[in-house]
């Protein structure tokens, strides 16, 4: 499979002003395609660094996609970086300046001067018109294809330079690239991803139980965290889809067997999503109370829109205690089922409390948490949705 490496250009992205989007919205496009990324980077807008960056990757992979930095003012630098990269000079195309001149006309406008840029592009490079915008895009064959009668030889690298405006970017992506891409580098085969998400145990933990599985070349199993859930991600290469959802499918059979009723769901389940369900399964309707959470646990709850959810209140402060607080707003939402968390910091440690009263009875816990203030609601969340889940589930 041929590899790929992403320069996302734009100095705005280096000072925090825009966020970056298009990164994982290609990364996503080649993993589909069964290409293995191996690096993304992030440039200024600067010519000599956006060159030596792209023959940099180069040297290292088979496809370079650049985005951003085609438009049509000073600081959009990437053509002549591109054509200087690869020992190019630019070249004027005349049926692009039309193509841009009739598009910008269509906003009731006159193109100016400087952006009859936008028409120049590296010197024998494949033009890739615009349909939706002004920059157009390009390809730039670093190596040529083999010749008839020189025998298979080695698929030519290239260049691929991408508009930074995201919609732009992924039209052209999807409908132009993507379709060379496969012609090209006669790519047959696909790469599926399945995340299986995990509570109630930590990453450690999952490690240990999984680590053999971890080792696998394919499929690969990677772990990451998220505070008190732990995504296991499954990457199956395959000639199908067919024969890729078979490989995932055996071992993620393993992964249950061994992790059980920690594995929540996979990809788009959310755990209050999941609990919010077992809690309806089991007849019971929700209500909750939250204390200095800032609206972590109750934004959850609304966002799924789940009818077993009544509705909850969020204090700042304690003036009853937990457990009457929770019943009260139990009542007040005629709910069956209440589920009550507090957080507290001070200079030593960080508390959490929770509270669950259910048609079975009432329980109480109380956890400690040594991670960063930052990350310790979403953490306290995650701890008792999962106690809440593994409640409802219960038998009995």
């Amino acid at each position: 499979m041929p590899t790929a490496e992403i320069i996302t250009i734009g100095t705005e992205l280096l000072l925090g002003e825009t966020a970056d989007t298009n990164t994982r919205f290609i990364a996503r496009v080649l993993r589909r395609l069964g290409i293995d990324l191996y690096r993304t980077q992030t440039i200024g807008d600067n010519a000599a660094r956006i060159a030596e960056t792209v023959r940099q990757a180069l040297d290292r992979a088979d496809i370079v996609i650049t985005t951003g930095g085609l438009g049509p003012t000073v600081d959009d630098p990437t053509r002549q970086a591109i054509a200087d990269s690869v020992g190019v000079t630019l070249e004027f195309h005349p049926e692009l300046w039309e193509q841009i001149t009739t598009r910008i006309a269509r906003y009731g406008r006159t193109p100016t001067e400087n952006q009859m840029r936008q028409a120049y592009i590296p010197k024998d490079a494949i033009v890739i018109e615009n349909p939706v915008g002004t920059a157009p895009a390009f390809i730039v064959n670093v190596t040529p294809l083999p010749q008839a009668g020189e025998g298979p030889g080695v698929r030519g690298k290239i260049v691929v330079s991408l508009p930074g405006v995201p919609r732009e970017m992924e039209t052209l992506l999807t409908d132009a690239i993507v379709p060379y891409l496969q012609k090209h580098f006669a790519l047959h085969g696909m790469l599926k991803i399945r995340t299986l998400h995990v509570s109630g145990l930590g990453e450690g933990s999952i490690d240990d139980q999984i680590g053999d599985l971890e080792k696998l070349s394919n499929p690969t199993i990677g772990l990451t965290a998220h505070s008190g859930v732990v995504d296991i991600r499954i990457a199956a290469k395959a000639e199908s889809e067919t024969g890729a959802s078979r490989m995932i499918a055996t071992v993620e059979q393993d992964l249950r067997t061994r992790l059980g009723a920690n594995i929540f769901g996979a990809d788009d389940c959310t755990l209050e999503g999941v609990t919010l369900e077992a809690t309806a399964q089991r007849g019971w309707t929700l209500a909750c109370l939250e204390v200095n959470l800032q609206g972590t646990l109750l934004t959850r709850f609304a966002q799924s829109g789940h009818p077993a959810y009544r509705g909850g209140s969020s204090s700042q402060v304690l003036t009853k205690g937990l457990a009457a607080e929770t019943e009260s707003v139990r009542k007040r939402w005629e709910a069956t089922t209440a589920l009550g968390v507090a957080y507290s910091q001070d200079d030593e440690k960080q508390d959490i409390y929770l509270i669950l009263i259910t048609p079975l009875g009432e329980a109480e816990r109380h956890l400690t948490y040594g991670g960063h203030p930052g990350t310790a609601r979403r953490w306290a969340v995650n701890m008792a949705l999962d106690w809440l889940r593994c409640s409802a589930q219960q038998t009995g």
